[in-house]
Formats: C-alpha cells, structure tokens, sequence
C-alpha cells in the first residue's frame, strides 16, 4: 500500500469509476426493453452489442458482479487502509490514546469508503441507467462485451455453480427477462390505482373490461331469451326492409323461421337498388359462425381477419343467438352504448 494521496486519490476514483459501471451495465440490461433494443440494432453496433448480452443475461449479471466484488475488495485493499493512516495521526493529535485514535480512525475510515462507494459507485449510476435504459444498455455495451470475452470461463464457471443451487431449489434459470405482464397482474394494478384514486372509476372499468376479453367467452355477451332477429330463407328484399325498419338493425339474417337454421346474412345496404319482390338471398353472405366457448379476444381476431361485423354462436347444432361488434363496445363503454340487445343483428 502507498501513502501518497495522489496515488491513492487516481486509484479511488478509477476503482470507483468501474464499480459504477458494472452496476450501471447490470440495471440498465434488467430496465431496457429488447424491443427498442432491436429497432436501433439495425443502424448501431453497440445496440447490436447490447442485445446479444440481454439474450445472455445471467452471464452478464455474473460479470457485473464480479466486477463489483472486485472494486470492493479493491477499495478495501487501498483506499480504506490508506484513509484509516491518514486519519489516526490526526486524532493522536487530538488528545486520544494511540488506540483509540486507531480505532476512530478505522471505524471513520470504513464509514467514508463506504459512502463514497455506494453513492458514487452504486446509487448513482443505478439511478441514471434506469433513468435511461436503452440509452446507457448501448453506451455500455461494447466495453462490458469485451470484458466478457476476457472472464467468460471464469464466468460461466460461476454461472453454472449458481443455476446448479437454483436447481436444487425447484426454480429452472432464464437467461432473458421477461416482458410484458399478464391480464391478471394487470387486473391488479388498474384495481389497486382505483382503490388509492390515481385513476379515475369510469377509465378503471373500461380498462378491466378490455382485460376481462381474454377470459370472457361469446356466450357471456348474449342476452338470454331474445329470439333472434330475421327472416325466412325464401323472403324478398322488401321483408329484409321490413325487419331492418321494425329491429333498426342493418343486418337481417337469412333463415330464421319455423325448422330453418340461419345460414346466410343480407346488409340492407345491398338491397336498396333492388326491386321489393327480388329474392333477398340473391344478396345474401355466408353466416360467420363462433362456438359458444370462443373467448371474445379470439372472436374479435377472427372477425376483423374475415371482416365479419356479426357472428352467429352456436353450441353443438343450437344456435344460441347473435354477437356483433357494438356488443363487445357496450361491454367495453356500456355508459357510452345504447344499442340492441345482443343476439339481433346489427
């Protein structure tokens, strides 16, 4: 150990300097969004460089810890004992025993590196790479890329012995984080903003409403003993006029009577050239159809690929009713919608 501050200054700022990278490569990794990661990767090599470390990212968390212990014990190794022989002959001056003056000097020593290391070389930079994430994940890339290549045996040496421990404990090792969150997490959180008033009641049951989707199946948004809403499979466009004059629904299934089974839809739209005594199914559309069971997130996917505003649910060979569109909006704005009842076309 050296006793010139010159000496002992440059390595306290340099160790330090490195501790705060390596905790800044470790959060600003765990913060950043791989997406965002990838749209820069195109035109930048250090965005390219920081995906492939978030694709190894227990690997990179092991060398960032490594690096950190490393600066620890660094600045335990000079700064501290460096610090603690400055400081005792100043309290020895003071009036304090030899031993006493010793242990101040120590105990004030440990506290003044330990501050100095945690806030500049630990709280500080963490605050700026989750500040900005993506930002300092690609700053940072290129040099933690090649001290990777430099400790990767060491690395993975360490690495294997942790997942080993996890292992033993039931948990399986990721090497990625994991994004997004789920519906139910999700739930939660538009609940408890409501509970504690961060957000407004009418937004918070919209919200849970659009979550609600991925569990709520078709047969949930029809309404029970509302017989469906069309005509005979051999109608005129006049009665297809008639039923759109009577429900005020643009739709008119084809097929709804006595023994029928509706297998067709006619838009009034297509029938207003046509004299009232032509066939309505001479303007008719295959019937899209949608088992009782189908989540409305799925049903909506599949309307909108088919470009189906109106689905007819059935389950097994009964045809329960009708969903359109403007049903799943009640659900979603049922304060914002007044339409009719689900099960007759829209």
């Amino acid at each position: 150990m050296t006793d010139d501050p010159i000496v002992v200054l440059a390595a306290t700022v340099a160790i330090v300097g490195l501790s705060a990278f390596f905790v800044a490569v470790e959060f600003a990794l765990m913060a950043a969004k791989r997406h965002r990661l990838e749209d820069a990767a195109a035109s930048s090599r250090s965005a390219r460089a920081a995906l492939r470390s978030s694709s190894e990212l227990t690997l990179l968390l092991a060398g960032s810890q490594l690096g950190i212990t490393v600066c620890t014990l660094a600045l335990g190794a000079i700064t501290k004992p460096a610090v603690h022989h400055w400081l005792t002959p100043l309290f020895e001056g003071w009036g304090l025993p030899a031993v006493a003056a010793d242990v101040v000097g120590f105990v004030l020593a440990l506290v003044i590196v330990t501050f100095i290391h945690l806030v500049v070389g630990e709280m500080a930079p963490k605050s700026w790479a989750i500040a900005h994430p993506e930002r300092s994940a690609t700053l940072l890339a290129l040099p933690m890329r090649g001290f990777l290549v430099l400790t990767r045996p060491l690395l993975r040496a360490l690495n294997a012995a942790a997942n080993a421990l996890v292992r033993r404990v039931g948990v399986e090792p990721a090497d990625q984080v994991a994004v997004g969150s789920t519906p139910e997490a999700l739930r939660h959180l538009v609940e408890h903003s409501a509970n504690v008033g961060a957000l407004d009641a009418r937004y918070s049951a919209q919200i849970a409403g659009v979550l609600e989707l991925e569990q709520l199946t078709v047969r949930e948004l029809l309404t029970p003993d509302v017989p469906l809403t069309g005509v005979p499979a051999a109608a005129t466009v006049e009665q297809v006029r008639a039923a759109t004059r009577t429900s005020g629904h643009l739709r008119v299934l084809l097929g709804v009577g006595a023994g029928e089974r509706p297998a067709a839809v006619v838009h009034v739209r297509d029938t207003l050239t046509a004299p009232g005594s032509a066939a309505a199914a001479d303007f008719a559309r295959p019937v899209f159809a949608l088992t009782a069971d189908t989540t409305v997130h799925a049903a909506l996917a599949a309307m909108r690929e088919t470009r189906n505003h109106l689905a007819v649910v059935t389950d097994d060979d009964e045809v329960l009713g009708v969903i359109t569109l403007s049903d799943v909006l009640r659900r979603l704005f049922p304060q914002a919608t007044a339409t009719p009842p689900a099960t007759a076309p829209a």
